[in-house]
């Protein structure tokens, strides 16, 4: 199942071009500078704007093509925008209610109460929009939006507006949706923290065009595109949890390439979560180390070297055939002799559990 979109949309001093073909289950990640185009894209594909000779399916629900065009009210969508835009006149519960008319019973596949549970607000529905905080408020805006039981649901930097404390705090809410509901989300955002917590696939999106698109820790790796060429370069893995040491006060997490070692978390064994990798703390040797506080060390291949200015370059490795980054100067790929296909050891400094 996926989620196509073709438009062409001409403003006076913007042109939205895109040929679009993502999965329809996940959270896919529209990314990419302020003006590329991503609100645009989103609001094509909740008609709300009407690209003439646009194509747009979900699933198996044609929404947009010759001759066709259901309008923005008919299409089972959720939509959450930057601002929460909740009816200031109206208690929370009257909110959460009010787009339910519109959804006849046997289609409602997200009840109400399933959505106030999943984002935790039972103890605001009385209250107006007035009374809530930021956090709060956004949190009934998506609750809101659930509750219409949508086959897809929007999300327009929902977290753009709020402080970093009110974004800590609603992350988690998002990232139960993301495991508990089978909901796809199209999730606009300019912030790599959002993306690599929350991404599964990612569109990179630049000039009205869409520049590549791909499941998010192949996206990240790619030396070709400038995710893999700023500072903060990085590689996410999915992990498992393997064990705990208590005495250490350590947990151990498996992936095909190998073990990493986090300080202690209570996490449930067999749990799958997500650790970023920066590539400036990824260091390369030739043999496995002794004698070192490192503990994050396995094998690994170079697949490939890219220059990243003009003193240092960033070596994309696979361990267990997954990606990894390292940031490294000319001066040490020169004297290590790397290339493609050459056989080291990955040293990770520092890791970073995303859960």
């Amino acid at each position: 199942m996926t989620i196509e979109a073709r438009f062409r949309l001409e403003h006076r001093d913007f042109t939205l071009d895109v040929d679009l073909n993502v999965p329809a289950r996940g959270v896919t990640m529209l990314f990419g500078p302020s003006g590329c185009g991503k609100t645009t894209l989103l609001r094509a594909i909740a008609g709300l704007e009407h690209c003439a000779g646009g194509f747009l399916r979900v699933g198996e629900m044609v929404w947009q093509e010759e001759g066709l065009f259901v309008p923005p009210h008919r299409r089972s969508l959720g939509y959450v925008f930057q601002e929460p835009s909740l009816f200031a006149h109206l208690s929370v519960r009257r909110n959460l209610e009010y787009g339910l008319r519109r959804v006849p019973e046997g289609e409602r596949r997200v009840s109400l109460e399933r959505a106030i549970e999943l984002l935790r607000i039972g103890h605001l529905l009385g209250r107006r929009p007035g009374q809530l905080s930021g956090g709060e408020r956004q949190r009934v805006a998506i609750a809101r939006a659930l509750a219409v039981s949508p086959r897809l649901l929007l999300m327009d930097e929902p977290l753009a507006a709020l402080d970093l404390m009110r974004k800590q705090e609603i992350l988690p809410y998002l990232e139960s949706l993301h495991r508990e509901l089978d909901i796809p989300v199209l999730y606009v955002s300019h912030f790599p923290d959002e993306v690599a917590r929350l991404g599964d696939h990612l569109v990179l999106m630049e000039a009205g065009r869409v520049r590549a698109a791909g499941p998010i820790a192949g996206m990240l790796t790619r030396l070709d595109l400038p995710l893999a060429q700023g500072g903060d370069a990085e590689a996410l893995i999915e992990v498992t949890v393997a064990g705990h040491d208590a005495g250490y006060e350590l947990t151990y997490l498996d992936f095909p390439g190998g073990r990493f070692t986090v300080t202690r978390k209570e996490l449930p064994l067999g749990e799958r979560v997500r650790l970023r990798v920066v590539a400036r703390d990824v260091s390369l040797t030739l043999e496995r180390q002794s004698g070192t506080s490192i503990l994050n060390i396995f094998p690994a291949t170079v697949e490939e070297i890219a220059p990243a200015g003009s003193a240092q370059v960033t070596v994309r490795l696979l361990a267990g055939g997954v990606p990894l980054l390292s940031r490294i100067t000319r001066k040490s790929a020169a004297l290590l002799e790397l290339r493609p296909g050459k056989l080291v050891y990955v040293q990770a400094k520092s890791v970073a559990l995303l859960a």
